[in-house]
């Protein structure tokens, strides 16, 4: 199976070697037939801590670094 690849924007790089990324998607509802708009947040492992809060970024999931922590930094998008 393919790796998830996402893209968000880093909105915390506070802890060491760690960025938080807020990933949002879009869908439409199933009966309702609306588009929903859902956020959510990924720890991502930063090895150089590079990255800082509002960079958009991409991320890669990974091997688990920690609890949380199940994706890695793969590159940053302009």
């Amino acid at each position: 199976m393919p790796k998830k690849i996402l893209t968000g924007i880093v909105v915390s790089d506070k802890p060491n070697k760690t960025i938080t990324v807020l990933v949002e998607r879009k869908y439409q509802h199933p009966v309702l037939k609306k588009i929903i708009k859902v956020k959510k947040k990924y720890n991502a492992h930063d090895e150089n801590n590079k990255f800082k809060n509002g960079d958009k970024v991409s991320i890669i999931e990974s091997k688990p670094y920690s609890k949380n922590k199940k994706f890695e930094v793969m590159g940053e998008n302009k």
